[in-house]
């Protein structure tokens, strides 16, 4: 390595120790793409250069395709090299070569956010702008736009990370559900959703959930995932299961009343499930584990009626933006599985005014004490 080359990846490493480094998540600087070809000098990989400027790897390749150039070298051979100044420069027209047409050529910052929530964090175009109204943060903006804007600007290649790749898979048609008649007969051991009370089916009270199961892989994922869904807030539970089976579900209730102690009976007033075989132990799943009598009460669907869990299918539209269908379960960690819930619980929904599913569940549980 040349001395020249020590000297700049030696500066590099006081500025790193200074903690002059960006948070994950935000867009590549003019100072982070110098670093990145130092580091790129000084022979690191990519991977080991996204961990230290704490980006996704992915971020760092399309940053090199952006600044690469061709150099002659004294010998007259070419090769391919990173010029920071070359890449910055491009990501600045890609936004300001419009001039006045694009608003959000004249608001860096707003550029980078938006990328960020989208790229990053999994938010739609419209969760991104209505959490920013719904949040008040539209102020430390200089511009505003709207979801069509946004999405226009999408499609026309305007950002240099964000592409329509990134996007949540469009919503299918809605589906022409045949309603089960109320007078039809239910196989199912436990009662009837057609004795559940009116206010549970229009989510005035608190307390009341939707429970399904997700499956992994076919033939391959033995582990399963186990979904409640509160029907007032859409707060999200979810369980890693070893299997598919009655148990299995029985031992993650009686874990989630322990977890709750007192307070079960108050916060999981009732829940909703199919006629899967892994909900069959109706009384084990009812009885409490802490007391006398029942800890919760399920209500059974009609057979072939997933609309009667309606929250439980949007939500798992949800869970599968995470784990697409043919993910193996068997290896996911807890850890996995809780960030996925976090994320599920903090995403800003429509329905409530672009607000969390776990902010108003919150707000319920201080209504209890």
């Amino acid at each position: 390595m040349s001395r020249r080359l020590v000297k700049e990846f030696a500066a590099f490493r006081r500025i790193w120790d200074k903690r002059e480094v960006r948070k994950m998540g935000k867009h590549l600087t003019k100072a982070d793409r110098i670093k990145l070809e130092a580091l790129l000098k000084a022979g690191h990989g990519k991977k080991e250069i996204a961990d230290m400027l704490h980006v996704h790897r992915s971020t760092i390749y399309r940053e090199i395709k952006r600044g690469v150039y061709t150099a002659l070298n004294s010998d007259l051979t070419q090769e391919e090299r990173y010029s920071p100044d070359i890449a910055d420069d491009k990501y600045r027209e890609n936004l300001k070569s419009k001039g006045g047409v694009l608003k959000i050529g004249n608001d860096i910052k707003l550029a980078n956010y938006i990328e960020d929530k989208i790229v990053n964090k999994g938010y739609s175009p419209a969760a991104v702008l209505g959490e920013l109204k719904a949040q008040g943060k539209e102020g430390e903006f200089s511009v505003t736009i709207c979801v069509t804007t946004l999405y226009s600007y999408i499609d026309k290649g305007i950002f240099l990370q964000l592409t329509n790749k990134d996007l949540p898979v469009k919503a299918n048609k809605k589906r022409d559900y045949k309603k089960v008649k109320r007078q039809q007969a239910r196989a199912a051991a436990g009662t009837s959703i057609e004795k559940r009370p009116e206010e549970v089916d229009k989510r005035e009270e608190f307390g009341h959930w939707e429970m399904d199961s997700v499956i992994g892989k076919r033939g391959v994922s033995k582990n399963t995932l186990l979904v409640l869904t509160e029907r007032k807030t859409r707060d999200e539970i979810i369980f890693k299961l070893p299997d598919k089976t009655a148990e299995a579900v029985v031992d993650a209730l009686d874990a989630l009343e322990r977890k709750w102690g007192g307070m079960f009976k108050q916060v999981f007033k009732s829940i909703t499930v199919d006629n899967g075989s892994e909900f069959a132990y109706c009384e084990e799943l009812e009885r409490s584990i802490l007391g006398e009598g029942k800890r919760t009460q399920l209500y059974y669907c009609h057979p072939y009626s997933s609309w009667e869990r309606g929250t439980n299918e949007v939500t798992n539209k949800m869970v599968r933006r995470k784990v697409p269908k043919g993910t193996n379960f068997d290896g996911m960690t807890d850890a996995e599985v809780e960030a996925m819930e976090n994320w599920i619980n903090n995403y800003p929904r429509r329905i409530h005014g672009y607000h969390s599913a776990g902010e108003l569940f919150e707000e319920e549980l201080k209504k209890i004490g």
